[in-house]
Order: structure tokens, then sequence, then C-alpha cells
């Protein structure tokens, strides 16, 4: 096969096109061609009104389209299977998850209630479950904590005359700012979405998201060593906050409470050893074991017959509310302190769900509507924040296990939200003995997976530096300025690494593949062949106002022409030849005086440069370069001895002459070709710079041609007032072969005509020479 391939070759036999000749070829479409007037436009949507709105409505509750398709028999069972799975997650998750969210255990739950369905109305993706996330739980804890410390809820101790924390006073408020941000930031998902602004998660780049994600569980593992240890460090916010932190979590340890951290050993060993037995088996098992929801409810009954609370003053999760609570308003009034955090978790909440989605709608050959995700993701938060949820979106763990456990529909997500509401329902008050150490060691444990992320490094060392760049500034950037200065720091360093890397591109010069007409930078390959007397010159990014100068430098260095420099030089040749003819005019006025005698005969012709003379041996010798730019002295000659001409060799010699011969100036490039096909726009100062560039050269008898233009480009040039008289569309070619093939063209036939001219004045001087010998 591999020989076929090699043997298979094909040839095109056509016109060199240039972009005016292709336009007329092509007959390119003009603007009213491509667009619309308002009339015509308001017409269409008048007649195509009630399909548009059927097709609005069924965009924006996909379940309009998917449910009334919806076949029980065949999707039934592997949706309650897998919805059942999935909800047994989500109690110990929930539970714990609010725990990095500094809000009690309950609204865990109700953040994995609510908002699962109403992404069942609205959501496009098949299998990403909905509920609490490790990374948006400890964001919305750090504005919790921020806004509501527990300093602010200090009240007095009517007994022993102390100071302690109203606990109730700080999770009421707490849940308020926690409600209060997760509907601001549902409304920028939302608004986000109506305008399609679903591009914004490409902002977000895959070592970004995971290095931003690996900091946030090392901010998780930080706000879990204090139920683990059974200490009370002092909580701080802001830049260096985790330092701080861990810092105070370090100075408490000699105070560490013995009974919680057996605890904590106890359940951590446990239950890893179960979740890599569970690991082991799960190639044989239907469904995965819930391992976190046994430890669960063995913590809570070892705890409620042990009395750890009472007899061992264990921290207890307490009293879990049985039954929903009513939506209320949340607080307007937050909204200014929580505007970034708000909208710092839309983006990171809708960049992970949306990764998820994508992934999964690949494999299972569906379409996930960006724009459609963020408004559903957007729903689910703004409706949930009434019922004090905080922010969700979609879990990795979860959605792995309703898709393995054979989850076919959003169906899924009902079932499991049902379980949920059971829980809530009648199964809460049951977990109100359930030790906090527990709840810490589940989120410790789920953590491993974001752990090895670290193992990025090694690759992205190998694959590319600059992606390695990027995740180490988030992952730093992260740790040290928190959770949402981080992002922001992070994603203004990624997109200026897209900037610098447009700002210093790669810049080469093209040779010809022989025999094709394919062009390849010369200095990487050993076969390419560079065009004599073109320069073809490429930028491996857009031309624009950022690296516009930058181009015309690297232009100058690459093709070996400093205008500048070569603009003078001209210069100077030109007044020099215009005293050599000065001199030859006064020369020949002293010819005609009379008295004068001709020198020549005798061999001693003075300033025999200036007319083209040189000596050989008793004679005279006229000098004709076989080339232009040939050194002095060589190329074809004829004796003039004694003043009687011989030339038995003119002809086909005198084609030869060139400017060189005539002591003019000249350059081993006549052309550039300036190739373009990399460019998807140009700006105004691009247009500038590339006129600029046709106007210097043109100083130099340098041609300046352009190739590979996208049709985009070609309307900016044109609307950019580009083309002129002196530039037209004749120096655009579509292709660079095209552009080679006509420079070599061009300049043969201007070479031919001036050679003539050339030949023309050299005859004449040597008639006139001739007569006077």
């Amino acid at each position: 096969m591999e020989s076929s391939r090699r043997l298979c070759k094909y040839k095109v036999e056509r016109e060199v096109l240039d972009e005016q000749r292709l336009e007329e070829v092509t007959q390119r479409k003009t603007h009213s061609d491509t667009h619309r007037s308002l009339t015509e436009s308001f017409k269409d949507s008048l007649r195509c009104t009630v399909p548009k709105l059927k097709r609005s409505v069924m965009n924006s509750l996909p379940v309009l389209y998917w449910l009334p398709k919806y076949s029980i028999w065949d999707y039934g069972m592997p949706d309650l299977i897998s919805g059942i799975s999935v909800g047994i997650m989500h109690l110990p998750q929930g539970m714990a998850y609010a725990l990095l969210a500094s809000l009690p255990p309950v609204f865990g739950l109700y953040s994995s209630l609510y908002p699962t369905l109403i992404y069942f109305f609205f959501g496009t993706s098949r299998h990403i479950s909905i509920g609490t996330f490790t990374v948006l739980s400890i964001m919305v804890g750090s504005v919790t904590e921020r806004l509501a410390p527990d300093v602010a809820f200090l009240r007095m101790n009517g007994t022993n005359i102390t100071t302690e924390v109203d606990i109730i006073a700080r999770d009421s408020y707490r849940v308020q700012v926690a409600a209060a941000t997760t509907v601001l930031g549902g409304l920028i998902q939302v608004i986000l979405g109506l305008v399609k602004f679903g591009f914004v998660g490409t902002y977000l780049s895959e070592p970004l998201v995971r290095a931003y994600t690996t900091a946030a569980a090392a901010h998780a593992v930080v706000a879990q060593l204090k139920y683990i240890f059974g200490v009370s460090p002092t909580r701080f916010t802001g830049p260096l906050s985790l330092v701080y932190t861990l810092k105070d979590v370090c100075s408490l340890l000699p105070q560490t409470h013995l009974p919680t951290l057996v605890v904590s050993a106890v359940s951590m060993v446990l239950l890893i050893a179960a979740k890599e037995l569970n690991s082991f088996l799960s190639p044989k098992l239907p469904v995965p074991v819930p391992m976190e929801l046994i430890t669960i409810v063995a913590g809570t009954l070892i705890s409620n017959y042990a009395y750890l609370n009472i007899n061992y003053t264990v921290s207890v999760v307490g009293e879990i509310p049985s039954g929903l609570s009513p939506p209320s308003v949340p607080d307007f009034s937050i909204f200014g302190e929580v505007m970034g955090d708000a909208f710092a978790l839309a983006i990171v909440g809708y960049a992970i769900s949306i990764s998820l989605g994508k992934t999964f709608a690949l494999k299972h050959g569906y379409k996930v509507d960006s724009n459609q995700e963020l408004v559903a993701l957007g729903l689910s938060n703004a409706v949930g924040g009434f019922f004090q949820c905080y922010s969700v979106c979609s879990s990795m763990s979860r959605s792995l296990i309703q898709e393995t456990t054979g989850g076919k529909t959003q169906m899924a997500g009902v079932a499991s939200a049902l379980i949920v509401l059971v829980t809530i329902l009648k199964l809460g008050p049951l977990f109100q003995e359930l030790p906090k150490a527990v709840l810490a060691v589940i989120v410790f444990v789920n953590l491993k997976g974001m752990f090895k992320q670290y193992s990025d490094i090694a690759t992205l060392w190998r694959r590319s530096k600059i992606d390695l760049v990027v995740w180490l500034v988030t992952w730093v950037s992260t740790l040290l300025l928190n959770l949402d200065l981080g992002l922001a720091a992070s994603i203004t360093f990624a997109l200026l690494t897209v900037i610098f890397r447009t700002q210093l591109p790669t810049y080469s010069v093209l040779g010809n593949v022989p025999g094709t007409e394919l062009y390849l930078d010369i200095e990487k390959h050993r076969e390419v062949r560079e065009i004599p007397g073109v320069t073809i010159f490429r930028s491996s990014a857009t031309v624009y106002f950022a690296n516009a100068e930058l181009y015309l430098e690297a232009l100058k260095e690459k093709s070996g022409l400093d205008i500048s420099k070569m603009i003078i030089y001209k210069r100077r040749q030109e007044a020099k030849q215009k005293r050599r003819e000065r001199r030859a005019e006064r020369r020949a006025k002293r010819q005609e005086e009379p008295g004068w005698r001709d020198t020549c005969i005798d061999g001693n012709v003075t300033d025999k440069e200036d007319q083209g003379w040189t000596e050989r041996e008793n004679g005279t010798v006229f000098v004709i370069p076989t080339s232009p730019g040939a050194p002095e002295g060589q190329g074809r000659w004829e004796y003039l001895k004694g003043g009687d001409p011989e030339c038995t060799s003119l002809g086909h010699d005198l084609e030869r002459i060139s400017l060189g011969s005539l002591g003019k100036w000249t350059w081993d490039i006549h052309s550039i070709i300036l190739d373009l096909s990399t460019a998807n726009f140009i700006d105004t100062v691009a247009i500038k710079t590339i006129k600029n560039i046709f106007q210097d050269f043109s100083e130099i008898d340098v041609d300046i041609y352009m190739a590979g233009c996208q049709a985009c480009v070609v309307e900016q040039l044109e609307i950019g007032d580009f083309f002129s008289e002196s530039i037209t569309k004749r120096h655009l070619f579509a292709s660079v072969h095209d552009a080679v093939l006509y420079c070599l063209d061009h300049r043969w036939k201007n070479h031919r005509t001036s050679t003539r001219r050339n030949i023309s004045t050299c005859t004449c001087k040597l008639i006139q020479i001739l007569v006077k010998l």
C-alpha cells in the first residue's frame, strides 16, 4: 500500500491566477449577494415564524425533543440502575462538600436535588451528573467565610463570662451569602448563554483547568485538616491565606484532639482499602459498591452507640432538619460584594461541565449545545439559589458512574434526585451523630484523582514547554492568590502566551521542492531549492498591530536587503553615473576641438574605465560581460588593433549586456513574495505596513507580490483602501507557485526588453568610437 501511494502522481495544467483573474474565473459574489436586505429578511422571518418558533422552543427546552421518543423498555431499567447508583453517591458527597463550602451538611443535599431537576428540562448532555463539586465548594467556602467570619458572630457566655461563636446566626448568614452568590452566578451564565457566549469556555485550556483543579485540591486538603485533627485554626482570607492557614494548623498540632484523629485515621485506612478493593473487583461487578455511603452509615452507627460526641467530644454533624425548606428571595444587597466571585464560579463551573459533556457526547455520538448548556447550568444555579442551594456543576466521579452503569438519558438524573429527596424527607435525622471527621476523610480520599494530575508536569515537559509554564503559573497563582484571584491571573497569563506567540512567530524563507509546486522552509529541509532572484517570505502567525513592525524587520533580515542603506547606495550610484556621463560628454567635446589627437592608436587611452575599455597587447579591447554583474575584465572581447575594428561575434554576445556592464547598480533579488496563507485577518496597522513594504522596495527596483490570501483577508484589504493604481489585485496570487511563475516570466520579459535597450545604447557607442577611430 505504501509503495502504491509513493507512485501516485498527478499533473495539472492551468493558467497563472492572480486575484483579479481568480475573481473573473470564480465569479465572486458581491456583498448584496451574500447579505440580504432588511426587507427580504423581514419577509422571510414572517414567512418562517411558526417553524422558527417551534425550533426555538425545542432548542430552549430539549426535553420536549427527546422525552416523547423515550423508550421505557430500552432505556428505563438502565437509567433507573444508574440513577440509584449516582443518588447513593450524592448523599456522602453532598454532606461532605457542604463542609468545604462552610455550610451545614443538609444544604449540600439541597444542592444535589433542585439543580438536578432543573437540568433535566434544559440540559443537552445525557451523561453528566449535576450537583456539588469540590472546586466550586471551596470557592463558595472562601466567599462565605470572608463575608461571615467567626469573629463577626461572637457572643458572651453568661455562665463563665467568655465569648463563643453564635453558630446558628453564623450559619444562617452564610447560607444567605452562598445563595446570593449562586443566584448571581446563575444569572451571569444565563445571560452569557442567551448572547451565544458559550465559546468563553474555550479560553480555559486543558492545562489551565487541570492545574486549577489540582491547586484547588490543595485548598480542600488544608480546609479539611481542622476536622481531621480536631483543631480550630484561625480563618484567613485573601492572598497567601493558604500559607497562613497551613502555618496555623501546624502550630496547633500539639493540641490535636486524639479521639478525632483516631476516627479520622481508622476511617481513612478503611476507606482507602475498600476503594482499592472496589477498583480491583469493578470489572466483575455490575455496579460499583458505594463505599462512601457504607463508611457514613458505619461511622454514624459507631458514633451513635459509642456516644463519641458525649464521651469523647468528637464533633458531629448535629441537627439535620427533615423536610424541604420553602423558597426565599436572596439578599440582593450582597450582590455587589460577590460580583467577582460569582463570575469566577460561573466560568469555572461551565468549563468543567462543558468539557465533561463534550467528552461523553463524542464517545456516544450525540451533540452537546454549548450555549444551551450554559443556559441550563445557569438556570440550575439561579433557581437552586432560591432554595438555599450553592453553586453546582458536573462531577467527574458521579458522571463516570452514571455512564459506566448504563445511563442513557437525563432520566438517570431524575432517579438520583429521588434518592436524595427520600433521604432529606425521611432519613436526614439519622445522620445527626455522623462525625465530621468521617466527612472530611471522604473529601480527602476523593481528591486522589486530582492529586494524580501532578503527572501532567512530566507529560507537558515532553510535549509543550509553553503549556507546562501555563500549568505551573496557574498552580502557583491559585495556591498563593486564592481561587478567585488565581483564576483571573491564570487566564490573563494564558492569553498573554497566545499574544506573545503571535507577536514572536517563526519567520522563514521558502524554497521549492523539486518537481512539485510545494514550498517549504529552506533552513529545515535539505532538498528544498531556493528560486534564483525570488525570496518567498512567510510568517507563522497573522500579521497585526502587535507584530507588524517585527514582520518588516524580519523581512529585511531574511531577504538581506537593508532598504535605507540600499536607497542611499542607489542614489550614490546614480550620481556617480551622472558624473561619468558628464565626463564623457566633456571628453567628446574635446575630441571635436581642432588639434585633438587620438591617443587610442598607441594604446594609451585616458580614463579607459569610464569608457568601458581595457588594454590587451598593443590594441584596445571593449569588454562585454557574459552575465549581469560579471567581474570587470571577464567576458567576451573584440580587438580593435590599429584602429581597425574586427567585430566578428557581436549578435548573441551583445544580448548579454546588462545594467552592470553600463556601470549601473543591480541586486541579486528582483522579487519578494509574501506568503499570507497563515493570516485569517488583517488590521489597519498591518495594511499600512504592507503598503510601506511595496513602496520601500519599489525604491530599489524589487517587486513585491502577495500569495495565499484568504477571501476574508482580501475583503479587509479592499475595505482598508489597500489597492491603488500602483498596487492592484494583479499583485495578489492564489498560491505561492502562481506568484513564482509570474515573477520568473515577468522578470524574463523585462530583462529581454532592458537587454535590447542596452544593446542599442552600447551599439551606438561602439559605432561612435569606430567612426572616430
